[in-house]
């Protein structure tokens, strides 16, 4: 088990079911787009960055936890409709925002000590939203069985966020640079630029999937030669 073997099977799963993900998760990440600009166009620079947050949890919960189902049932062998995925994650939309807050409190608090602190924190509650979705855990219990499920995967994990999330956030800088020169950019390529580095940000989450599966897997068992 190693990073680039993770990222192969990522990416693997990723490119050959692009069309579902879209389809799955592309109508709610341009509506949380096109929430954002509506609050940065009514409010320009009164905007508080709690509210910026506040729009996350209404959407990003949503759309994470039905690629989580769509994930685990692609594991197991089945190809289920996306009306279904989408019955399941609806009511796991309370438990899995309160969890999104909780988790980004934690790394905003450990970057506010040192970029490090924070960046040990995202790694050590990365399987929080597999718990909650996949075995039913409580926010609270999901982070702190994270903990516990994360300890000697450490490296292995950063990593793997790592290896996906410096590419994307040097991309999203540097086309934010372009687009933004001006003042008020204009609505659709930045409502694009959300779309893409939204798509682009779910590789993680399928990276990670596949980390808590290895991680979570029951130890082979040995034959007895006796």
């Amino acid at each position: 088990m190693n990073v680039l073997a993770i990222l192969r099977d990522a990416w693997f799963f990723y490119s050959r079911h692009f069309l579902t993900i879209v389809r799955l998760c592309l109508p709610l990440i341009l509506l949380e787009s096109a929430t954002r600009l509506a609050l940065d166009h009514w409010l320009g620079e009164n905007v508080l960055p709690a509210l910026d947050l506040l729009v996350g949890l209404i959407f990003y919960p949503l759309y994470v936890g039905a690629l989580i189902l769509y994930l685990d049932a692609r594991s197991r062998g089945h190809d289920p409709a996306l009306r279904a995925v989408y019955a399941r994650a609806l009511p796991l939309w309370p438990a899995l925002a309160v969890l999104s807050g909780l988790g980004s409190l934690l790394i905003m608090l450990g970057a506010s000590l040192f970029v490090l602190p924070g960046i040990w924190v995202m790694v050590k509650i990365a399987f929080a939203e597999y718990l909650l979705v996949l075995r039913g855990l409580t926010p609270l219990a999901a982070l702190k069985e994270s903990f516990a499920l994360t300890r000697g995967h450490f490296l292995l994990i950063l990593g793997c966020v790592m290896t996906v999330l410096l590419p994307i956030w040097m991309l999203e800088i540097w086309i934010a640079a372009q687009l933004f020169a001006e003042q008020t950019p204009p609505l659709l390529p930045a409502m694009l630029l959300d779309a893409v580095v939204g798509l682009l940000q779910l590789l993680p989450t399928i990276m990670l999937f596949r980390c808590f599966m290895l991680c979570t897997e029951p130890p082979t068992r040995q034959p007895d030669n006796g």
